[in-house]
């Protein structure tokens, strides 16, 4: 155990108000209330398992998060012993040298690791997919979310300044974790969809915040698209001058069985966005004088027009939310990739 963790479980009482004072004295937590890590409490998360395993080295400072660790930002940040299993498969994500967590943490951009829980899980440990996923008012989203961020900032050091060089900032750094509504999905759960067959999976999507995308009215798919594609047409997103950047688009449930019922899949739904999210070349080149673009897209004329992303395997569908004709579009920061892996359940 690191002087910091250990450092964390010194705590001279069970009071919330002491906890508080103790870790803004040393720059730890998030600015919000946290629950005494108490060894009783880190016990009963750990629930017997091997304290000392190593799930992860994370970057930039190669903090070592074992499951020890990951039961102490766990209890901090309010979640329930059936949580663990999410977060450690999440912390194991977070490692992989494709999601560029480095750079994630080091970007002046706003990026935030999305957690998206699948399956079997998702129901045993009460994760939202439904009404309201993305917002407040259930525990399993809000705290393991919040776990993952604590882990960030005590485990990577990603504290805003020295860790963590967003300009702003962003609402997604204190929590930012939702269920897939598999139930109400017309294609199946999303982690078979990319080749991790498991009862239970989480995926990580490095990027912005949702962008609302509303269509009440259509019943076709060209229509809910077309405004979908219009939301991810924005020279302010990082996917404009950086081409492997991908867009999660989170389709409700109605405007899921829209595009289903008329026989599209995800694979039809990207390919159309692909087509449609574009640009004039000309103002993407005036726009930006730096550009990420593939091969190809380098040749184009500036009279052609240019998807927003390099190919249509950038561009992932998954369903969440309930009852209201309301999805989201959520942009990459660009050089990172979306992960998923099973949970160990």
């Amino acid at each position: 155990m690191t002087a910091d963790a250990r450092a964390m479980l010194d705590l001279a009482d069970d009071d919330p108000a002491a906890l508080t004072a103790l870790y803004e004295q040393h720059g730890w937590g998030d600015g919000l209330p946290m629950v005494p890590p108490t060894p009783q409490r880190v016990d009963e998360m750990l629930a017997g398992a091997d304290p000392d395993e190593v799930i992860a080295v994370l970057p930039p400072r190669s903090g070592i998060a074992t499951r020890h660790v990951i039961a102490v930002n766990a209890v901090l940040a309010g979640c329930e012993p059936r949580h663990l299993p999410v977060l450690v498969a999440a912390v194991g994500a977070l490692a992989a040298p494709e999601l560029n967590l480095v750079g994630v943490n080091a970007t002046t951009h706003c990026v935030a690791p999305l957690l998206i829980v699948h399956g079997e899980v998702a129901k045993t440990g009460g994760y939202n997919s439904g009404l309201g996923a993305f917002g407040p008012g259930n525990r399993a989203n809000a705290t393991t979310g919040r776990a993952v961020r604590l882990i960030l900032m005590h485990v990577c050091g990603a504290r805003p300044g020295p860790g963590d060089a967003s300009t702003q900032g962003g609402p997604a750094k204190y929590s930012f974790c939702v269920a897939e509504n598999t139930s109400q999905s017309p294609w199946g759960g999303y982690a078979p969809s990319v080749g991790v067959h498991a009862a239970s999976a989480v995926t990580l999507h490095c990027g912005e915040a949702p962008h609302n995308v509303h269509d009440m009215e259509s019943l076709e798919p060209a229509p809910i698209l077309d405004k979908v594609a219009s939301a991810m047409t924005s020279l302010g997103q990082n996917n404009a001058p950086i081409s492997s950047g991908e867009y999660f688009v989170a389709l409700c449930p109605e405007h899921a069985a829209a595009c289903a019922s008329a026989g599209w899949t995800r694979a039809h739904i990207a390919s159309y966005l692909f087509n449609r999210a574009t640009l004039p070349v000309a103002e993407l080149r005036r726009a930006f004088d730096l550009r990420a673009w593939a091969p190809w897209q380098q040749t184009l004329a500036d009279d052609d027009r240019m998807s927003m992303t390099e190919h249509p395997d950038n561009i992932r569908i998954v369903v969440i939310g309930g009852a209201g004709k309301h999805s989201s579009v959520i942009p990459s920061w660009g050089m990172t990739k979306s992960v998923t892996v099973a949970v160990d359940a």
